[in-house]
């Protein structure tokens, strides 16, 4: 059985509604436009099974250290300043159409802050996606502050939360779903992270890969 991510159940199950009122029309139809509601019956069909693919939520083993966040391929590692981290290292993760969707805690921590940004349309892959639609979940953890940025793609920009400030989280658990194109950056502190693991081009699965190794 294949488990739904939360926040995509109501998209699956209205195509599948229109895909069974478009073969119900085309048993009906006369002849000219029979052919035509099939047509349109096996588009459907196609994309409801696409979006059970794309909103499938499977269960994983939680693997050590600090685990990513994201499934997808690692674009970008950046060591940089920022004002909420301090000295830190960026991982940025684009998830491709056909990776599961759903972002997960990188280690146990308590939500502090999450803030919700309007954006534009930019593709998810493209640096000037930081413009798009974004969350920005501030965590307190053992290793000090880490933040992830959950950004939004061009086709469907919606970010759905499953956590809220002030809850405790483990390592692993679900943090929320970004529908369609989509990338995740998370913001690692650099004094307390003793060695990634991964590099540009890797590919993770969130919650299950090991990205960083920490002191202790």
């Amino acid at each position: 059985m294949i488990r739904i991510a939360k926040g995509g159940f109501s998209w699956i199950a209205t195509s599948w509604a229109i895909t069974i009122l478009l073969l119900a029309a085309s048993l009906r139809a006369p002849d000219p436009f029979q052919i035509v509601f099939l047509v349109f019956f096996v588009l459907f069909c196609m994309l409801s099974s696409l979006l059970i693919i794309f909103f499938r939520d499977p269960q994983r083993p939680i693997g050590s250290g600090v685990v990513a966040v994201a499934d997808g391929k690692v674009r970008e590692i950046t060591e940089l300043h920022d004002g909420d981290v301090g000295r830190c290292l960026r991982i940025s993760t684009f998830m491709n159409i056909h990776n599961v969707h759903v972002n997960r805690m990188p280690l146990d921590g308590t939500i502090e802050k999450i803030t919700h940004h309007d954006g534009s349309h930019i593709p998810a892959f493209k640096k000037e996606s930081e413009s798009n639609e974004r969350v920005v979940l501030l965590i307190k953890t053992d290793i000090g502050i880490i933040k992830i940025v959950q950004i939004a793609g061009a086709i469907a920009r919606r970010i759905v939360p499953y956590v809220a400030e002030g809850n405790a989280l483990k390592k692993g658990e679900r943090i929320g779903l970004i529908r369609l194109g989509s990338r995740v950056d998370v913001y690692l502190p650099t004094t307390t992270i003793k060695a990634l693991v991964i590099q540009v081009h890797d590919i993770i699965k969130a919650g299950e890969d090991t990205i960083a190794e920490i002191h202790g």
